[in-house]
């Protein structure tokens, strides 16, 4: 009977879809032992679990440090140019620099240039004529004389841009030196621009030229003689061919891939003054005086043609027993007597 009993109560307990009583679960210790048992899996997964959160932690950190490189990066990228658009163009302190501008100032070159003709220019028989001339270049309340009292008379000789100094967007003062009346001075133009339209905003003023300068002492040279007597004859075909541009002639004496052109016949070879170079390699820097013979401009008959001195820097290069010319320019170093 007792195993009968147990076999029932095994069925009951494992007949499909019934779901045990209280009763089951009374005799069935196998049945509670289980409970107790998966209650005791979840507690350890959850142990489990807990433990391996710490991994998680460092990624959410990195993740934060990340996001905060790049917010900085954005910051700063969006900062510097609205840095540069509004900071002053003045420095604070120390010397001042002309301020970065929109200024045309090829415009205002061109315009000053203009306004120096009627300006400079005035004769005491025809006043109006001048007034006439600088009324386009003056706002309508200036005087149109400009200051100029109507007596005399001013010649403009010569004229051309030695600067511009930029004040503002709006403001530039353009410096011109010019020959009046015979006589070389500068004339300081103050240009007023706005929306691609000029004036002269204010009365110009004469200034002197630049005051001569002292040159240096000329540095110590130690000449090579025996390759300054080469070129004193080398040079002569050379300065012939260049002063006629006989290309022909020229690509003797020129390095391959240099460019050397000539003066077209404008002037004719008189001969070579002086040579110096100094020792070293292969490659060097000379400096030569040549004497051109400037034809007569007036076409006068029996008229001599004039000379004239000029000094040029070659750069010459070895070649076997002779010396090419790599490049020909003007020179810097102080005239001789």
């Amino acid at each position: 009977m007792a195993r009968r009993a147990t076999a029932e109560r095994g069925a009951r307990r494992h007949a499909p879809g019934r779901i045990p009583s209280e009763g089951d679960m009374a005799y069935d210790t196998s049945m509670t032992e289980g409970y107790g048992s998966d209650a005791m899996g979840d507690r350890e997964r959850g142990r489990s679990r807990w433990r391996g959160s710490g991994g998680r932690w460092w990624v959410w950190v990195g993740r934060a440090v990340l996001w905060a490189f790049i917010i900085v990066v954005v910051v700063n990228g969006v900062r510097a140019p609205f840095e540069r658009f509004t900071q002053s163009d003045t420095p604070t302190g120390g010397a001042t620099t002309t301020p970065k501008s929109t200024f045309p100032t090829t415009q205002a070159s061109a315009y000053a240039l203009q306004f120096a003709s009627a300006y400079l220019n005035y004769d005491q028989g025809n006043p109006a004529a001048r007034a006439t001339k600088l009324a386009p270049y003056l706002p309508d309340t200036t005087d149109q004389q400009l200051g100029w009292n109507g007596s005399g008379s001013m010649k403009l000789d010569s004229a051309q841009v030695a600067g511009v100094d930029v004040r503002d967007d709006h403001n530039a003062l353009v410096t011109l030196a010019v020959s009046v009346n015979g006589s070389s001075m500068q004339l300081a133009v103050p240009v007023y621009s706005s929306g691609g339209a000029m004036a002269i905003i204010g009365k110009p003023a004469l200034m002197p030229v630049p005051r001569k300068a002292t040159l240096p002492e000329a540095p110590n040279v130690t000449e090579d003689s025996a390759v300054e007597t080469q070129l004193k004859t080398d040079l002569k075909g050379f300065f012939v061919a260049y002063a006629a541009s006989d290309t022909a002639s020229l690509d003797r004496f020129v390095a391959p891939n240099s460019s050397v052109t000539g003066l077209g016949g404008a002037v004719q070879y008189a001969g070579i003054k002086d040579v110096v170079v100094p020792e070293g390699g292969d490659q060097r820097h000379a400096m030569v005086t040549v004497t051109w013979r400037i034809p007569n401009a007036a076409r006068v008959k029996g008229a001599s043609a004039g000379e004239l001195d000029q000094t040029y820097d070659l750069t010459i290069i070895k070649d076997q027993d002779k010396w090419d010319v790599g490049q020909i320019r003007g020179s810097t170093e102080p005239a001789g007597p």
